[in-house]
């Protein structure tokens, strides 16, 4: 039975929909005002697997994450960078999409934006004034946190019985905005209470309804957004519909630097891009899967670099037990229904994605044995393709990871291909040396054009490797 540790309930629980095969998924998606760090797509990574393994148990799903489009963040990097709001975030969607499809992230059914949202909004907005959950200061709307007896029951915060003064505006401190009067320079929209913009927690709650409806089965987002985001989701959503906002609730841990939580407001940020072209696709999901969503993970060059080092061993591995075996007895159906079933019990488990990759070796490691106690039975090594070829569906199905067999290169066995790269890899040295850093940019560009990554390590040294391409998955 596939379980989730519902950060709602904060226990482990079987997932049971509401109207099954269909199940609705919700994720929290970007503010898209700067490029996506390697935290951010961890979490979508995350998701992108839990809803792949879905599917493989035979779910239909409905996937929706949005963008926020409208935000301070938005504002004030428009204003930098001298654009307008929509021209900043479209700007930044696209380098959204432009990540997610090379890290191998499935695209979603419906990505809804804020700013398409308004009057969804609005209507929201109004039917919790109408209804006194709500209330109107001088063009600005607050949620009356008080009005919601179960405030808290998501973060496991618990308002005092004596409210907290809210001073000159609101009525209490922990009341949020719902609606912000619009300011000179500001992107706005008409209201009942004067022009001005969604607040953020409100925007959520708006495209969920109007993407999915009342109650759906699994919300999805970063632990950061736990509090006060998903908790002020339910709040509002719950005051106006009488129903569960959703029945799953999903969180992915932090991605440390230097034991700190990687975000942009610490300066400690390692954007997407920039990772995936120093490690590659693979190597990052690999490294990221180790580990499973809801564990805080240390971001480590050594450990991406490991990862990527064990699944190639593996590959390499599996490249050859498939050769030993050709012409052998076909292996024992059994050797795949393990493998299959001991994979399924690990992504059960809360999505146990790094007991899941475990399988992988063991299982290698019992084509191995098996191989070597046909010789040792004086035949021939036994046929495993059957049980490679599962493993390398899985793999790729759910993981997004690559089994096939790594690419050789052919006719090139008195060590040409490495001498070549060692020339350009001292002429970029002296490059950058030379502070020449468009001719720099423009050989790793040229390289990875053809499937060449370049891997620039601490001590100074640079080393390469033959990728393959990553397949862009849409659904």
């Amino acid at each position: 039975m596939l379980r989730f540790y519902n950060s709602l309930t904060r226990q482990l629980e079987v997932f049971k929909p509401l109207a099954p095969p269909q199940v609705t998924m919700y994720v929290c998606g970007p503010t898209v005002y700067g490029l996506l760090h390697i935290g951010n797509a961890r979490t979508f990574m995350a998701w992108d697997v839990v809803r792949r393994y879905l599917v493989y148990r035979g779910y239909s799903v409905t996937y929706v994450q949005n963008f926020t489009d409208v935000d301070d963040k938005i504002i004030d990097a428009a204003h930098r960078e001298g654009l307008t709001t929509a021209a900043l975030a479209q700007k930044y969607m696209d380098a959204y999409f432009m990540d997610m499809d090379a890290l191998g992230v499935n695209r979603a059914d419906v990505y809804p934006q804020a700013t398409l949202a308004i009057q969804a909004m609005i209507a929201h907005i109004q039917a919790l004034c109408d209804r006194q959950i709500a209330y109107v200061v001088d063009g600005d709307v607050y949620f009356r946190v008080r009005a919601f007896p179960e405030y808290g029951k998501l973060s496991g915060r618990r308002l005092d019985d004596a409210q907290i003064p809210g001073g000159a505006v609101k009525e209490a401190a922990q009341d949020f905005a719902l609606w912000k009067k619009a300011k000179p320079g500001e992107p706005s929209w008409e209201s009942p209470w004067g022009p001005g913009r969604p607040g953020w927690h409100i925007e959520c709650s708006a495209m969920v309804h109007q993407c999915l409806g009342p109650t759906i089965d699994i919300h999805a987002g970063g632990m950061d957004l736990l509090f006060p985001h998903h908790e002020n989701e339910i709040a509002q959503s719950e005051s106006l519909t009488g129903k569960p906002f959703a029945r799953y609730w999903l969180h992915t841990g932090f991605l440390n630097f230097e034991s700190e939580k990687m975000s942009k407001s610490l300066g400690n940020v390692k954007t997407t891009r920039d990772m995936l072209q120093r490690y590659g696709a693979q190597a990052l999901r690999v490294f990221m899967l180790m580990t499973g969503y809801r564990n805080e993970l240390e971001f480590s060059e050594q450990g991406i670099l490991a990862a990527d080092k064990g699944w190639n061993n593996l590959r390499n591995q599996l490249a050859k037990l498939w050769e030993q075996g050709l012409g052998g007895e076909k292996a024992p159906a059994e050797l795949a229904s393990h493998f299959e079933a001991a994979f399924a019990q690990a992504m059960d488990n809360d999505l146990n994605t790094g007991g899941a990759l475990a399988q992988f070796n063991i299982t290698a490691n019992h084509i191995k044995q098996y191989q070597q106690a046909c010789v040792a039975g004086g035949e021939a090594p036994g046929d495993c393709r059957e049980v490679i070829t599962r493993m390398r569906d899985l793999a790729s199905q759910i993981l997004g990871l690559d089994l096939s067999p790594p690419q050789t290169h052919e006719g090139r066995t008195d060590g040409l291909a490495d001498d070549l790269m060692q020339v350009i890899i001292t002429l970029r040295a002296e490059a950058k040396q030379a502070k020449n850093w468009p001719l720099a940019d423009r050989i790793r560009e040229q390289l990875s054009a053809l499937h060449v990554q370049l891997l620039d390590h601490k001590d100074g040294s640079t080393t390469w490797r033959v990728i393959e391409p990553e397949p862009v998955t849409q659904e």
